[in-house]
């Protein structure tokens, strides 16, 4: 006598997983080599480079298909952000990455702390003013413009950092090799544009060169009231005129930039040589 079968008693749903999973195995890898090519043809990398994490996620999870789109092109696009914020830091010129958060408050007590926050919210940046900060070396002024410009950077700001003395010998390199135009019209484009350490470091000039004061003017009165010009300056403004080598073209300068300036004078300590002063004692207790 013939022995009768037992009965299938695997659930619906299970035998379903199953020839899912047999189809799978036969398919999965032509459809993931043609996932890679699509992302690779797009520029998904981020995507591309974790697929196998994407698609155990979607196996573990089993979202709908809005959710599972959303999560993908949800990472996909912070990593664009990222990378298109990494872009604006290098071809700004800013090297040194400094935060707010980074900033010591109390070592700078005179300091307006809810004007500097206000600031860093760049609305000025948007409403084209202009902002001038002046103090003694060491007091925190490129650190607090610094970052400024790495805030602005991360708001898809346009900006171009650059200490006084490099930006003159970029312009006047233009004079010397016919680029100049085009170098003037590359620093008046950014929306900010940060001047650091004006009266730090020598202004280099030749009999054939204009004086620092007029090339600078040219910058300023192209980008008034269009753009934002953020300056820092460890010389009182009144001996600017000294160090640029013209007195009545930085009168004018000043003029522009005092038209829609936000001023910001800070007195106190020098932050550099307080550290110096405390690895000495660290070094000397050892």
């Amino acid at each position: 006598m013939a022995k009768r079968s037992s009965p299938d008693r695997t659930k619906p749903r299970d035998r379903e997983r199953d020839r899912e999973r047999d189809r799978e195995r036969g398919d999965d890898e032509p459809v993931r080599a043609r996932l890679r090519r699509h992302l690779e043809f797009l520029g998904l990398t981020r995507t591309l480079d974790e697929l196998d994490e994407r698609l155990t996620w979607a196996a573990h999870e089993r979202p709908g298909a809005t959710a599972l789109l959303e999560h993908v092109l949800g990472i996909e696009a912070a990593h664009k952000l990222e990378q298109r914020i990494a872009r604006r830091i290098t071809t700004s010129g800013l090297v040194e990455r400094k935060s707010l958060e980074a900033f010591d408050w109390n070592f700078q007590p005179t300091l307006d702390k809810a004007l500097v926050l206000e600031l860093a919210r760049l609305d000025f940046v948007r409403r084209h003013d202009d902002l001038v900060i002046t103090g003694d070396n060491g007091t925190g002024k490129s650190h607090i413009l610094k970052a400024f410009g790495l805030r602005a950077c991360e708001q898809g700001l346009r900006m171009r950092y650059a200490r006084c003395v490099d930006l003159l010998d970029d312009l006047h390199a233009g004079l010397a090799d016919g680029t100049y135009a085009r170098r003037l019209k590359g620093w008046a484009r950014p929306e900010l544009l940060i001047v650091d350490d004006v009266g730090l470091g020598q202004v280099k000039r030749r009999a054939d060169e204009p004086t620092a004061a007029q090339t600078l003017y040219n910058l300023v009165d192209r980008r008034h009231t269009h753009a934002s010009t953020a300056v820092t300056s460890n010389i009182a403004l009144s001996d600017w005129g000294r160090y640029l080598g013209d007195a009545t073209l930085t009168a004018a300068i000043l003029d522009r930039l005092a038209m829609h300036a936000i001023r910001i004078d800070i007195t106190g300590p020098s932050w550099r040589q307080h550290v110096a002063k405390t690895r000495a004692a660290e070094r000397a207790a050892t």
